[in-house]
């Protein structure tokens, strides 16, 4: 009688194991086998991180095996099983590798494939169609989008955590709760006895260095050292954690009346202000989205304020970016005036303070938020629900929205919901958040998540006018590594544009998050359809970059920038100023967040800092959802790809004071997961 040897992983994490009853049948060309307990005497099966074999014998030939099924029955209480893959070794001798990296929950069963990637068009045989479709239907049916606020991209169905779909959610629910991290992060840093003390004013810059942990050496300290300085303010621009505002200013806008002899003695060519923007020396960020925010009304003991500044800056004979000129809002006025750095020192300081605070809004709530978390989540959603797992596209994609769903869930769950953490610290609390999200929906689009498009979009491609954008450098080879890798996968299943055209589930993929993600607007430029294996190629590309690099960086270097509360106020206590010569730095400190909103700042920035436990790095694959060889050494050569970029970044920052390494592919975790 035939004998199969089947091999079966459990999962490494935690309480990936069980000790209910497994059964196994195997579905062939030929027949199906009966139903098989895995069970050996005396040994315990199914321990967490085993691997365990057991020899099925059948009654008659099953032909080639076109699927596995697996069925999980209670022995004693409900105990789920993370089953990593089963691999068969038939009678013929051939080995047959079926991925499966799912949990399998209560009396539940699970029908899996063998691990050859392949289209719709590849299955000719009934059953493995009808399978193929059963799983979207399922899918479907856990994964539906819903609509959190009006005007937001579309999020999961779910209004906690526990909710999820059991393969979605975290390992453990407990690393993931930001109540707890955040109160676990004030106690690391030595300041949750400052944690309560709402309303309760610093006594000067000084006094800040209370809650700031002094760590030598790093860009915290130095940030901390120099934060008052035009050149470190400049800078931030570039290679902070929001270094995607700042453009090339090609015309001065009416709303911002600078003259020459305004900025005079910070041109440094002997030019007007008109020949330094036609020479390209000029560069604009305009905070115009947080005009007409609502400020946090949710602490009726303390008035939060906020402006919508605009900043010119100039790039000196160093090459070095800094600011010449800040209006506080945008309708230019008598009670509006335009700051300049030769106004008196607190003058021009606190005009820097706005624009930091409002630059800490906007990267918040729509360069982190919105562009990564959101927009990941939606990529995520729709591959789930259009793609099934034997699709090269779902193998290739699965690992780049490992839990990001169950992050976002879990924000929306305690962070960004009415009276969550959000709300704590934050000026745009208590709802302008959502305002912001809803207007950043207009400037959300296709090609501004298209990374070299976004950079020459505004004016900053140039390596020789501008030769300190680490962002940009660093992202281009990022951006090059992922679409080469992109372009090696797409070749290898779509061996011309009429088998991406005829691809229904890709097609419908990319339709879903056009539909849902996207609002089905027009202007988004979010293709309905993709027509050619390039723009395929450039359509994966954005949603690994998204996930990963852009992720990275502007999500892990906020402890770095925003750990010294004057840098990025969270915050304001009190209005802009409307006119000048009349502000103290007393004045300052007691405008700039108490001790309560300090440190549940710090302690966010420095939870959202932190890298996962058993983080997973870009171009790490452990789960082996591909098993063909072309695919294997793909990911191969993208690893090496990926190895040279990070000495490339590690050569360019030795000796550095200011290093910058979060576009490094040894520092960008695959997935927006924290």
């Amino acid at each position: 009688m035939p004998s199969y040897t089947v091999t079966v992983a459990t999962g490494s994490q935690w309480f990936a194991g069980t000790d209910d009853y497994i059964y196994l049948s195997l579905v062939g060309s030929a027949g199906c086998s009966e139903k098989h307990l895995l069970d050996k005497p005396f040994y315990n099966d199914f321990e967490r991180g085993a691997v365990d074999s057991y020899d099925v014998t059948v009654d008659e030939e099953l032909g080639e095996i076109q699927l596995v099924k697996i069925e999980k029955r209670k022995y004693w209480l409900h105990d789920d099983w993370y089953l990593k893959y089963i691999t068969l070794k038939t009678p013929s001798g051939d080995y047959m590798e079926f991925p499966c990296y799912r949990w399998i929950t209560g009396n539940g069963e699970i029908v899996l494939r063998d691990g050859r990637a392949k289209l719709a068009r590849d299955d000719q045989i009934h059953i493995l169609k009808q399978h193929r479709r059963k799983e979207l239907e399922t899918r479907q049916k856990q994964h539906r989008w819903m609509e959190w606020n009006p005007g937001f991209p579309l999020s999961i169905d779910a209004k906690c955590h526990k909710d999820l779909p059991r393969d979605i959610q975290f390992d453990s629910e407990k690393g993931v709760d930001f109540v707890l991290n955040y109160s676990k992060a004030m106690e690391n840093l030595f300041i949750n006895r400052f944690m309560h003390m709402f309303q309760s004013s610093w006594s000067d810059f000084a006094d800040f260095e209370k809650i700031f942990v002094k760590i030598s050496n790093t860009i915290s300290e130095r940030v901390m050292n120099h934060w008052q300085e035009d050149l470190m303010f400049g800078y931030q621009f570039l290679n902070g954690c929001n270094p995607v505002l700042i453009r090339r200013c090609t015309k001065l806008p009416e709303k911002l009346p600078v003259t020459t002899e305004m900025v005079e003695c910070s041109l440094e060519r002997q030019l007007t202000l008109e020949q330094e923007i036609e020479q390209g020396n000029i560069f604009i960020v305009d905070f115009e989205l947080l005009d007409g925010i609502d400020a946090n009304k949710t602490d009726p003991c303390t008035l939060q304020f906020l402006a919508a500044p605009i900043c010119l800056l100039y790039k000196n004979l160093a090459n070095k970016i800094v600011p010449i000129a800040i209006q506080l809002n945008q309708v230019p006025g008598e009670e509006n005036p335009i700051f300049l750095p030769s106004d008196a020192k607190y003058d021009w300081l606190l005009a820097k303070i706005w624009v930091r605070s409002s630059d800490f809004h906007v990267h918040q709530t729509i360069t982190h938020l919105l562009r990564t978390h959101l927009v990941s989540e939606v990529f995520g959603i729709a591959m789930y629900r259009q793609l099934p797992a034997v699709h090269p596209i779902f193998k290739l994609l699965v690992a780049h929205v490992r839990f990001t769903i169950a992050i976002n869930t879990k924000a929306r769950e305690q962070l960004i919901c009415e009276y969550g953490l959000f709300d704590k610290a934050n000026a745009t609390g208590g709802g302008g958040h959502v305002q912001m999200v809803q207007k950043a929906m207009q400037d959300l689009t296709y090609p501004s998540l298209c990374f070299p498009e976004a950079i020459k979009a505004r004016g900053m491609d140039s390596t020789e006018d501008i030769p300190y954008y680490f962002y940009r450098d660093d992202g281009l080879l990022v951006w090059e590594a992922i679409k080469t890798f992109t372009a090696e996968v797409v070749g290898i299943y779509y061996e011309s544009d009429q088998v991406v055209v005829e691809d229904q589930e890709l097609q419908d993929f990319v339709r879903d998050v056009y539909v849902y993600g996207m609002r089905g607007r027009k202007a988004s430029g979010f293709p309905k359809s993709i027509k050619t294996r390039e723009q395929l190629c450039e359509y994966l590309t954005v949603v690994i970059f998204t996930a990963s690099a852009q992720h990275a960086a502007v999500n892990f270097g906020q402890y770095d920038w925003c750990s010294w509360i004057p840098n990025a106020p969270p915050t304001m206590r009190a209005p802009p100023p409307t006119a000048k010569g009349v502000v103290t730095v007393e004045q300052i400190v007691d405008m700039l967040p108490d001790r309560g909103r300090s440190c549940w700042h710090l302690g966010a920035v420095w939870a959202l800092s932190q890298f996962q436990e058993n983080e997973l790095f870009l171009g790490m694959y452990p789960e082996e959802h591909f098993i063909e060889k072309p695919v294997k050494e793909a990911m191969a050569r993208f690893r090496k790809n990926l190895n040279a970029i990070v000495s490339v970044i590690a050569e360019r920052n030795k000796n550095k004071k200011l290093p910058y390494y979060y576009m490094s592919p040894d520092r960008i975790p695959n997935s927006v997961a924290i």
